[in-house]
């Protein structure tokens, strides 16, 4: 994708006259004096407009007002879903993994000998902690910095996820647990 600069004269606004010189380089013309607008644009994208020194900014954007209501933190695309599946599945992941190397038991095991009643328990509290911000009106983005933000959660969640289905179906095709 190739990014392409243009300069017009409805871009270069001025005052003054405006004076175009070759340059003893190049041979192109260029610009001096007056204010000198330049703005870039790749393809797709809307252009980037930067100004002379001295010249005032647009104002920023104010940012979009996140939605607090039930159904739209819950949605199939809201904040809310995957990241309590992922949240459950790290902590999962590393639990049923901690309790097969201590005790030796498979997944199935673990939710049969008392695993159960823990795993229902554990889900409530991690969907009400994780529910309780976004219902506050805090977006995800909003405290991430750094190299554990919020996608690196969501990736760990994804990874999670996939560990916990993939030790299910090993253990189950094994016939035992995995370790």
């Amino acid at each position: 994708m190739a990014a392409s600069a243009t300069l017009s004269s409805s871009y270069v606004g001025s005052t003054a006259p405006r004076v175009v010189h070759k340059s003893r380089s190049s041979g192109l013309p260029s610009q001096r004096g007056g204010v000198l607008r330049v703005r870039c644009q790749s393809e797709g994208k809307q252009p980037l407009e930067r100004s002379a020194p001295g010249t005032p900014s647009p104002a920023p954007k104010p940012a979009a007002k996140v939605s607090t209501k039930f159904s739209d933190v819950l949605a199939f695309s809201g904040p809310a879903p995957e990241r309590i599946n992922g949240r459950l599945a790290m902590l999962g992941f590393v639990s049923a993994m901690a309790v097969e190397l201590a005790r030796g038991d498979d997944l199935f095991a673990q939710l049969m000998n008392g695993g159960l009643p823990w795993f229902v328990g554990t889900a409530a509290v991690f969907s009400v902690a994780s529910l309780i911000p976004l219902f506050k009106g805090q977006n995800v983005q909003s405290k991430t910095d750094g190299f554990m933000n919020a996608n690196a959660e969501l990736w760990n969640g994804r990874f999670a996820m996939m560990g916990l289905v993939a030790l299910a179906f090993t253990e189950y095709f094994k016939g035992g647990p995995l370790v």
